[in-house]
């Protein structure tokens, strides 16, 4: 019995196949990891440029003009932005002295102001829109750094011709614009032949329009004072005080404001004042060379 179970076992063992003993067990093949992407090293930021202050001091450091005849120390004051404010802009127009009004083109007064400032015996100007640093809109015609010296002199004689009774120029904002050397040359070969003068604004400390004007032949000058950086007529009378002070050490002084009552009420105020000091009021050509 035992001998037949044992023959039993051996044939069992030699049919059923079985797994060799010392082979290793089969594993999954383990899939090869991809390589981690290789990025780009990021590009090195470009500095930031730091713009030039855009907001211009309230008063320059000024540059002696001749005095007009009479030796009395000379203000002139331009009002800029006109055409669109009507009332406050004849109730400048009405005072007794001397002024000059600087206008825009294409807005909604500019002829009618214009006509009625020269009949009245005041100086005209054309405001002449510009690009500034903040790149915010000026208003139409304006002048900017990306024009062509062709496109540059184009609009410049539209603006101008919109202004026929101007006899000289000044720029609204521009702090970009009259920074560039190329742009303002542009602008004075329209103003030379025309025979009109120029003066800057100084919205900013680099700009170049006085010194691109002289290179020209262009008369010009600069602004000392800002009158209304503020809306108060107590500041706008300390900076034609300012205006005044300048007047007496140089000879003359160019003060700028705006058609805003609190201004227009300050120089009604100030203007008696003022030539009590021995101050005379002149149009601003009076104080271009």
């Amino acid at each position: 019995m035992l001998a037949l179970l044992i023959a039993i076992a051996a044939v069992v063992w030699l049919i059923v196949p079985h797994r060799p003993q010392n082979l290793p067990r089969e594993t999954k093949p383990v899939a090869e990891a991809s390589p981690a992407p290789t990025l780009a090293p990021p590009p090195t930021p470009r500095p930031r440029e730091t713009p030039a202050p855009s907001a211009a001091p309230t008063t320059l450091p000024s540059v002696a003009a001749p005095l007009p005849s009479g030796g009395e120390p000379a203000v002139a004051i331009v009002i800029d932005d006109c055409g669109q404010w009507l009332s406050t802009e004849r109730g400048y127009i009405a005072l007794p002295i001397p002024l000059t009004l600087a206008v825009l083109p294409y807005v909604r007064y500019t002829s009618l102001i214009a006509r009625e400032a020269a009949a009245a015996g005041k100086g005209v100007m054309l405001h002449l829109p510009m690009e500034p640093i903040s790149h915010i809109y000026p208003g139409p015609g304006e002048i900017t750094t990306a024009m062509t010296d062709a496109q540059v002199a184009a609009q410049t004689e539209d603006d101008i011709a919109q202004v026929p009774l101007a006899a000289g120029v000044n720029n609204h904002e521009g702090s970009q614009a009259t920074s560039d050397p190329r742009v303002m040359r542009a602008v004075m070969a329209v103003l030379k032949p025309h025979g009109l003068f120029f003066v800057d604004s100084m919205t900013i400390a680099t700009s170049v329009g006085v010194a691109t004007a002289r290179r020209f032949g262009v008369p010009t000058a600069a602004r000392d004072v800002f009158l209304d950086d503020r809306r108060s007529v107590a500041y706008t009378q300390r900076q034609l005080q300012i205006a005044v002070d300048i007047a007496k050490a140089n000879g003359s002084a160019i003060a700028i404001g705006h058609p805003r009552p609190t201004t227009l009420e300050a120089l009604r105020e100030m203007y008696p004042k003022m030539e009590a000091e021995g101050v005379r009021f002149v149009l601003v050509q009076q104080l271009v060379h």
